[in-house]
């Protein structure tokens, strides 16, 4: 083991001889960070759930140009020289950033399992700020991973009202 964020290297002369179970590669529930809710923010102006929607969009699109590791020939591996772990098997970055959209919109339990199987580090349990298991850093706005207190549920109120 050794850090926080790292894993048991996997046997892979066990591949063959038992169905591949995902838990062993998790991190310990017992020492990885617990993803909390997010505090309660405002955004500048209200908005729309139309408005956040395309914001939330906005950030997937291009989160992989500002954050994390840069280039999709970079692999997150664990090897050494009598373990290999197979490719389907390694995180590229853009996969990081796949885990982090599905744990942002997941309900709180299945967020903890997203990020404890890909080895994301959380820094922020409201995972505004994470890293990989290599040390880049991934920042989520918070628009991402919560919706604002003045969100306005119907867009219909808010064209009424302009």
């Amino acid at each position: 083991m050794g850090c926080a964020g790292s894993r048991d290297k996997l046997d892979v002369r066990l591949l063959g001889k038992q169905p591949l179970n995902v838990a062993p590669l998790c991190l310990n529930p017992e020492t990885s960070k617990k993803i909390r809710k997010p505090k309660a923010w405002k955004h500048s102006e209200a908005i729309t759930r139309e408005q956040l929607t395309k914001m939330r969009e906005e950030f997937w699109d291009t989160a992989p140009h500002y954050g994390g590791r840069k280039g999709l020939d970079h692999l997150i591996c664990m090897m050494d020289k009598t373990h290999v772990v197979p490719i389907g098997l390694c995180t590229s970055v853009l996969e990081i950033w796949d885990a982090l959209r599905a744990a942002a919109e997941a309900d709180l339990t299945l967020a903890q399992t997203i990020v404890d199987c890909v080895g994301i580090i959380i820094q922020n349990p409201d995972l505004t700020i994470c890293y990989d298991e290599r040390g880049a850093k991934y920042e989520l706005p918070k628009y991402v991973v919560s919706e604002p207190t003045n969100l306005i549920r119907d867009s219909r109120k808010h064209i009424s009202n302009v």
